[in-house]
């Protein structure tokens, strides 16, 4: 099997993921403590706030989104439905999702909630894709 431009956007999609999981786990342990963060966390702590907040906020919307563009990325793949539709809605998906992040975390109004839409219209062309063949 070859390795598409929509496998390749994937995997940079996951490192984007460990890149939201070591921001959003950074901002949490500067804002609560190392201390706080190594320890069992049976408390229930006060909110996130800031950017730690956002970067938490961030990283759970790209866990919701996520799981569906592997999903199309990986059924496209498997049944041989790649195509400019499939390889623009995987390039939409990742450049909407890399966007988003530094988007959210500084806290910009409006454009990035385009950069969401951005993300998910990408996910929607997956799934034309695969539905159309």
């Amino acid at each position: 099997m070859a390795i598409t431009l929509e496998l390749e956007l994937l995997a940079a999609s996951v490192v984007l993921g460990l890149v939201h999981i070591v921001c959003a786990s950074h901002a949490t342990s500067l804002q609560r403590g190392y201390r706080w963060t190594a320890g069992p966390r049976d408390d229930q702590p006060p909110p996130l706030t800031g950017i730690a907040g956002r970067l938490t906020r961030a990283l759970a919307n790209f866990s919701e989104t996520f799981p569906y563009f592997a999903a199309l990325v990986l059924a496209c793949q498997l049944t041989g439905r790649n195509s400019a539709l499939s390889e623009w809605g995987a390039l939409l998906y990742f450049w909407g999702r890399v966007a988003y992040l530094p988007l959210y975390a500084i806290g910009v109004f409006l454009v990035r909630s385009l950069a969401w839409n951005v993300a998910t219209a990408g996910i929607i062309l997956l799934l034309v894709a695969l539905v159309r063949g």
